[in-house]
């Protein structure tokens, strides 16, 4: 059972025999009958079947064990290719044993086609990458792009008006308005304190008691996003719509759509809330259809992520420093040199050492390390683990400010058009 299997359905289940287990005794491996139970064993012929992780069971209505679940999320990406053309299919080999040996680690092949490594961190990734190159792919020279860093994209106000949309047939139009989450949670749905399973009415009981929302309106949440499980929603607040329900499921797949690819530079959204406000729809079911649907929903939710003032997240780590009293200067000079600033600063009881916490963005944290050493004389040591998303100071539309650095930098990556779309290209005229 893989880690997507489901008790009771198909998908990720494989009935298979294993060929024989055996003892791993240091560099041999042992053929060997029976385990008892509490025993470490190796099974030989199921590999092929077992992506990170999975449960094994002899009878037929056991339940999988629960993944694990980790404190850090892959936020640090390098696109990885070979040297030479031709070792290219050792690279992919390589990149589905290392994503199989490592819990962590994600790899995916982008649309450009370019093979992406994401890690937790800089120290992360170093070590996976020199692991591919050496025993996975066999010593083939790769070469490593510079460590790419995913951000999100919300929206910072209430949308200043309400947008609409056509569908190509002009005969159904969506109007919707997006607004952000309340503070906390995105970080609920993220630790599943709120989730896409629970049941509509004491999740509706959650939100209008814990974050004030209406009651009737969060009883009628139509999807999270992306993925059906992010940290975004659709909501109806609609009162009588005729035919409802039947563009429902193309709504949820134009979110789904829209939040893994935003509108800003085409990143995952996060903390947004859309509202379907009122829709008119063509009374023949024909005319209705997900082609009609979906493009034109989609379009709906761009529109009004752009009309609730769009703003980038960048993820934050929060760095722990052991240091000695006499280098703490370098290590402020060091943050403040990187945009970040501490938060906590602790004597250690009898000890000459300090524990200081400081939050530090994840962009700027490429050879903070090193800097960090040269900068105390190797005294201070760091240690940083993912710790929240903050938004990027100033607008993405003003060309000097850094949010709109990042924005120019991630589309010219993507090779997308140069600037954010304009809201003409989204919103359609009564």
């Amino acid at each position: 059972m893989g880690a997507n299997y489901v008790y009771g359905k198909k998908e990720d289940l494989y009935v298979k025999s294993i060929q024989r287990t055996v003892l791993m005794m240091g560099r041999y491996v042992e053929p060997i009958e029976d385990v008892p139970a509490g025993n470490t064993v190796g099974l030989v012929g199921v590999d092929q079947y077992i992506l990170k992780s999975a449960t094994i069971s002899t009878s037929d209505t056991a339940h999988p064990m629960v993944q694990m679940k980790f404190s850090v999320s892959p936020v640090v990406r390098v696109a990885v290719e070979p040297k030479n053309a031709a070792d290219l299919p050792k690279l992919v080999e390589g990149l589905k044993r290392l994503g199989k040996s490592d819990p962590l680690v994600q790899c995916t092949i982008e649309e450009s086609g370019e093979h992406i490594v994401a890690g937790a961190g800089e120290l992360h990734l170093e070590i996976c990458l020199k692991d591919l190159q050496e025993e996975y792919c066999g010593g083939v020279p790769l070469k490593t792009s510079d460590p790419v860093v995913s951000f999100r994209e919300t929206v910072s106000a209430v949308s200043s008006m309400t947008v609409l949309a056509k569908s190509p047939n002009k005969h159904n139009r969506l109007f919707m308005t997006a607004e952000p989450f309340p503070q906390g949670l995105s970080e609920d749905i993220d630790n599943k304190v709120i989730n896409e399973k629970d049941d509509p009415k004491t999740r509706g009981k959650i939100l209008s008691d814990k974050y004030g929302w209406d009651a009737t309106e969060a009883r009628k949440i139509w999807c999270f996003g992306p993925d059906t499980t992010g940290p975004n929603m659709v909501i109806d607040t609609t009162k009588g719509v005729q035919y409802l329900n039947e563009i429902k499921d193309s709504v949820v797949a134009a979110f789904q759509w829209a939040t893994k690819e935003g509108v800003l530079a085409e990143e995952n959204c996060r903390g947004i809330r859309a509202n379907i406000m009122d829709v008119t729809l063509h009374t023949d079911a024909i005319h209705r259809g997900g082609g009609q649907i979906i493009p034109t929903a989609r379009r709906c939710f761009y529109a009004a992520f752009l009309t609730a003032s769009p703003q980038m997240l960048e993820p934050v780590y929060l760095v722990e420093i052991q240091t000695p009293d006499n280098a703490v200067g370098g290590i402020y000079s060091c943050l403040n040199k990187r945009r970040g600033h501490v938060i906590s600063e602790e004597q250690k009881i009898g000890t000459p050492l300090l524990h200081v916490k400081a939050y530090l963005p994840v962009m700027e944290s490429f050879g903070f390390t090193a800097d960090l050493r040269s900068q105390t004389s190797g005294q201070a040591f760091p240690q940083c683990v993912f710790d929240h998303w903050q938004q990027i100071q100033g607008d993405p539309y003003k060309g000097d400010t850094k949010s709109a650095q990042v924005v120019t930098s991630i589309r010219k990556r993507k090779g997308l058009k140069e600037g954010i779309p304009p809201l003409d290209n989204y919103l359609d005229k009564m």
